[in-house]
């Protein structure tokens, strides 16, 4: 039976490798066109990628938690397949990425799925892990003690340890380093009876035959064991976890990065009076957010003071102003802070802005928001104020040259006409870049927004 390898298809945007965040098949598996086999999260978004063939699987390149280069082997499917996969494979689709975001699958995929991996459990099949990831058991793993030394065996050259994701799963819940154990498999497999015995071991005591894994030099071992010890050097305090910094943390992390390296920064805010501006939203219908509104006053702002929806390009020496925004708005996520756009803002009336920014906000917390639209902005917009903070000097998010972010808005005294009064105040701050353009311009489009805000009525007549 002949294989056909699948490699790590082009994931679009100049991405060029990604995390394997977790198998969704095993060795043994049927698969079908189409059908997902891993979950990949890349810098932009969290992705099910498809199989453009039909067969059974029989090899999984890369563990879990490993990284992948575009281009990179990532399953071989038998081209003996049975023949209701041969007939898919026949057709072909053609599709290489479902796209951005993980979809929720049919319960009964789910249910395949959940199946193939109590079979995997069972029988233990073997995977041949080309990258395998060294993760620290969870907190909430059982306090095992060390493996006795004649469990572990040696390894020829500096092959890594091979064992398939259950086997690996079941190491790390139990606190065995698999990569340190001799497998018993076919080419030195590690099994999951491998692992059970150095459990047994481990609780027991039981000495079996071995040495330590080739590769660990003494030296290595005492400075690792010496900085378990130590601790941090700066501080002297335990260091209690390591957190790699990938994905989307690392293109988060790149991004503010150069922003903070290239871009002169200054930051400018004023404190604006929003009681109109919520009793107007509370008489609009479908009572549009108050960001969409915000947003509105925002474009028009951009329309008037186009040097803050630009770009510089620095290898030419030249300041492009763009004609037209996409309107980028943060939303925190658990995956880290993602800055949607949508696309066209300055075509859409509030509704429309509103509609967007709640497709969008949602897209993005549930790790579905495209590429394109996690890229493609020309201003941001940031509501830091449903953090339940007042006031903040955010990052410009590179390569944009300006971004306004709006904080919480509470009663707070104010003198209207020579009294002190309750109003709803907030404030608004303007993060620019110094290069395209000076203070004076910066003053004038956030003093534009801020009038917007105070005197909605009127501004919502002109635009």
């Amino acid at each position: 039976m002949s294989g056909q390898v699948f490699t790590l298809p082009d994931l679009g945007e100049g991405l060029t490798e990604a995390e394997l965040v977790r198998w969704l098949v095993a060795v043994g598996d049927a698969v079908a066109v189409d059908a997902p086999v891993a979950e990949v999260e890349t810098a932009k978004a969290t992705v099910e990628v498809p199989s453009p063939f039909g067969g059974v699987i029989t090899e999984l390149h890369g563990a879990e938690g490993a990284t992948l280069a575009v281009g990179a082997p990532l399953i071989t499917v038998s081209s003996g397949a049975a023949g209701s996969y041969v007939e898919e494979e026949r057709a072909g689709s053609g599709n290489v990425l479902i796209g951005y975001g993980t979809s929720e699958a049919p319960p009964s995929r789910r249910r395949r799925t959940a199946a193939r991996a109590a079979a995997s459990a069972t029988t233990a099949a073997p995977v041949t892990a080309a990258t395998p990831a060294t993760t620290a058991a969870p907190e909430s793993a059982p306090e095992m003690p060390p493996v006795p030394a004649s469990v572990v065996a040696s390894r020829s050259g500096d092959r890594p340890a091979v064992a398939s994701p259950v086997v690996r799963r079941l190491a790390r819940d139990s606190g065995i380093a698999v990569e340190e154990l001799a497998g018993t498999g076919p080419d030195g497999l590690v099994t999951r009876a491998d692992v059970q015995a150095a459990i047994a071991a481990a609780t027991t005591g039981a000495a079996t035959v071995g040495t330590v894994a080739a590769g660990k030099a003494a030296a290595g071992e005492s400075a690792a064991a010496s900085e378990a010890t130590a601790g941090d050097r700066r501080t002297g305090l335990p260091i209690r976890t390591r957190v790699p910094i990938t994905g989307l943390r690392r293109a988060v992390a790149e991004t503010l990065g150069r922003s903070r390296t290239e871009i002169p920064e200054a930051t400018t805010w004023v404190d604006v009076d929003a009681t109109a501006l919520l009793a107007l939203r509370d008489t609009l219908p479908d009572r549009p957010g108050i960001l969409a509104v915000v947003a509105r006053f925002v474009v028009a702002g951009l329309a008037r003071f186009p040097e803050l929806n630009a770009r510089v390009d620095t290898g030419r020496g030249e300041i492009l102003h763009l004609d037209g925004v996409n309107l980028g708005i943060a939303a925190q996520t658990e995956r880290g802070l993602v800055v949607p756009a949508v696309a066209g803002a300055h075509r859409l009336g509030m509704r429309g802005l509103d509609a967007e920014i709640r497709r969008l906000t949602l897209a993005a917390r549930a790790g579905t928001a495209t590429a394109a639209e996690l890229g493609s902005g020309s201003f941001t917009l940031n509501n830091y104020g449903v953090l339940g903070v007042d006031g903040s000097a955010a990052i410009i998010n590179h390569p944009e040259v300006a971004i306004l972010g709006m904080g919480r808005i509470l009663p707070r005294p104010w003198v209207v006409d020579g009294e002190i009064v309750a109003r709803h105040i907030v404030q608004l701050s303007l993060v620019f870049d110094h290069r395209v353009c000076d203070g004076g311009t910066a003053g004038g489009f956030l003093r534009f927004v801020a009038d917007c805000v105070e005197s909605p009525t009127s501004a919502m007549a002109d635009l």
